[in-house]
């Protein structure tokens, strides 16, 4: 940019010499070609220092005395985008809870741009998606608001990244990165892995052994995933369940206080409660089943009447038993359960008999083969009931079993046992009421019966009963009244017509008479028993035989 002054003078003395005059910063950013008064920038000139500079420009000439002159040279800095955004946060909350409700400020943000015009307008935004947004406060201020619900066993931490750009060509931007911490609120139950636990106890165990162990989790954290059980006691349980186990209320750990007997218990059931260390704490339950395993600590028990004390087992069989004859059954139970319970029967004879054997399963003992004339007449024999448990326990018996000559010759043996006396019981009572009450209905439902039967055959002999009369092919004629039938035979040429039955105008009760129209007449009174009497009379014309 060059700068010109003219002289009138002439010669030397119109010759211009061109300077800066004074002394200043921008000055230091051009300079002056003295000859021709042209300005070259030599410096780096920056918008946002010198938006505009201004220059004094003296014009002096070489005459004696020199002459000068001064002008002012005003500089327009152009803009160019060559600044990008800047951004400033300011944290309002260290951590955010993960209850916060939504609209609720986090970090204050401020962007800036120092070139001007539409290189210094700037947008800000979120990148990526969080339940967070920028509301604008006013010019190039920024609030970061919760925007949705926060759950800290989800996302514990958010990372968001701000970014700023401005509406330069090209626009430049700039990015900043805001950590949020979300911290624990209880708003989580405990959790147990099953809603339904099994545990397995032995048996005749000892007192303050390990059950079980209970566990659950907590999904919060701190004090609100530390947790304590406790046992609730079944409203429907007859024993406190805090007299048979206890539990550790850190570990979960549940021990018996006491031995427990399958024959008497073999489950029971209870609830474990975990509670957190949450204000308000939170708590839920699990159900605890505890099987007793059977241990084999019963014998098997022979049943009567091979049982009874004092008593003599003895059976007789014949001599002319085929093989296979049914002798005894022997019955026995086993208090165990499984295979504890599961019995063999064995038997035991003197050596060389070899004359019987028992089913193993079913206790009965039958002959092996026909008597012989070498076998003893009595066989002791030795029968061992076991179960199947580890390890086997088992219970014995005797019988001695004598050969007879025939059936005849068995006779009915009676063992003596031993009767208890018992003093008369309630339930002895109830059976005699009980027999005495069946007793009175059944007489008084007798008598009633014997009533109503005279009544009927009173009131049937009372009453009028009509005669019956009927016809037969052979032209015979049947005559009935109740109970009593007659019969009377005519020729057949006889019609219908000329027999007639009426009751009797005589005294005597209940009288029929019987009348043919043509040929002789006769009256008869046949003698019945007293309650039943018939007076007949019979017109006959033509004789018949009675059929």
């Amino acid at each position: 940019m060059p700068v010109s002054a003219s002289d009138l003078d002439e010669g030397i003395n119109s010759e211009i010499q061109y300077s800066f005059h004074g002394h200043t910063d921008e000055m230091n950013l051009f300079i002056i070609n003295s000859n021709s008064g042209e300005i070259v920038v030599q410096g780096q000139i920056d918008y946002e220092e010198h938006p505009a500079i201004e220059l004094r420009v003296q014009a002096r000439d070489k005459g004696v005395p020199p002459k000068s002159t001064h002008c002012k040279v005003l500089i327009e800095v152009v803009d160019e985008n060559d600044n990008a955004p800047e951004i400033v946060m300011t944290p309002l909350l260290e951590i955010v809870k993960e209850d916060t409700k939504p609209g609720t400020a986090v970090a204050l943000v401020t962007v800036s741009d120092k070139d001007g015009g539409k290189n210094g307008i700037v947008h800000c935004a979120l990148k990526g998606l969080f339940p967070f947004k920028l509301e604008t406060s006013y010019n190039n201020h920024y609030s970061l608001v919760v925007d949705g619900p926060l759950d800290r066993e989800s996302v514990s931490l958010y990372n968001i990244t701000i970014t700023a750009a401005d509406e330069g060509t090209p626009p430049l931007s700039s990015s900043t990165l805001i950590t949020v911490h979300i911290s624990d609120v209880n708003d989580n139950a405990p959790h147990f892995p099953a809603p339904v636990i099994n545990a397995f106890l032995r048996e005749n165990g000892q007192a303050g052994g390990l059950v079980t162990r209970v566990s659950a989790d907590d999904s919060d954290t701190g004090e609100n995933a530390a947790l304590s059980y406790s046992l609730l006691d079944s409203s429907s349980s007859s024993v406190p369940i805090t007299t048979l186990i206890n539990i550790n209320s850190l570990s979960g750990e549940i021990f018996s206080l006491q031995s427990f007997n399958h024959e008497e218990m073999k489950r029971f059931q209870f609830q474990v409660m975990a509670t957190d260390s949450g204000v308000p704490p939170l708590r839920s339950n699990a159900t605890v089943n505890v099987f007793i395993l059977d241990e084999n600590d019963n014998s098997p028990v022979i049943l009567p009447s091979y049982s009874e004390p004092g008593s003599f087992n003895s059976e007789n069989i014949p001599y002319s038993a085929e093989a296979g004859y049914f002798v005894a059954k022997i019955r026995a139970v086993d208090a165990d359960s499984g295979y504890n319970a599961l019995l063999s029967y064995h038997l035991t004879e003197p050596k060389g008999t070899n004359l019987f054997r028992i089913g193993s399963s079913t206790g009965e003992i039958r002959t092996k083969r026909r008597m012989s004339d070498n076998d003893l007449k009595t066989h002791p024999l030795l029968i061992t009931v076991s179960d199947n448990g580890e390890p086997s326990l088992s219970a014995t018996m005797s019988m001695d079993v004598v050969v007879v000559e025939s059936l005849d010759d068995i006779k009915t043996s009676f063992r003596e046992v031993p009767v208890k006396e018992e003093s008369f019981s309630d339930l002895n009572l109830y059976l005699l009421i009980a027999i005495v009450s069946v007793s009175v209905i059944f007489l008084l439902s007798l008598v009633g019966l014997i009533a109503a039967k005279c009544y009927r055959t009173d009131g049937s002999f009372s009453r009028y009963s009509a005669p019956v009369i009927s016809t037969h092919p052979d032209g015979s004629w049947s005559f009935s009244k109740s109970t009593q039938q007659y019969d009377v035979c005519f020729s057949s040429d006889t019609i219908k017509s000329d027999v007639v039955v009426f009751p009797s105008t005589f005294p005597l009760p209940d009288a029929e008479l019987i009348s043919i129209n043509e040929g002789d007449t006769f009256n008869r009174t046949q003698s019945l028993p007293s309650t039943t009497k018939f007076q007949w009379m019979v017109r006959l014309s033509t004789p018949c035989q009675r059929k």
